[in-house]
């Protein structure tokens, strides 16, 4: 990746998860938006983006204005990130104490953006 992460090899199962940092989360962001990366690129930093932001909020270590910088790239390039905002969105789970500390936020994209859910 063109952001200094480990190359992922064949053996990476959840490599964007194990490589998330939420110390980096400034730096990513700023790669997702200065770095010239193409869609599969932009999949995979944002996975890695939204895993580490869920480790801040869930350390109370959340700076600035991050939530509406993932907020703003989620919804610029939603076609990219559809099925990661489902993912994370976690809409079969009707209490909140049993979901990702970046539900609620996944939550209101999908109904900024108008998202239905694909089968």
């Amino acid at each position: 990746m063109k952001i200094g992460l480990p190359t992922p090899d064949e053996f990476s199962q959840d490599w964007e998860y194990v490589v998330s940092d939420s110390s980096r989360i400034s730096e990513f962001l700023s790669a997702y938006k200065i770095v010239e990366l193409n869609a599969e690129e932009k999949f995979a930093l944002m996975i890695i983006i939204i895993s580490s932001y869920d480790d801040a909020i869930r350390i109370e270590r959340v700076e600035g204005n991050w939530r509406n910088t993932i907020r703003k790239f989620l919804l610029e390039d939603i076609s990219i990130h559809h099925n990661t905002v489902f993912y994370w969105a976690m809409l079969e789970e009707e209490d909140l104490e049993n979901c990702f500390y970046v539900t609620p936020l996944m939550r209101e994209i999908i109904t900024d953006a108008q998202l239905e859910e694909q089968e």
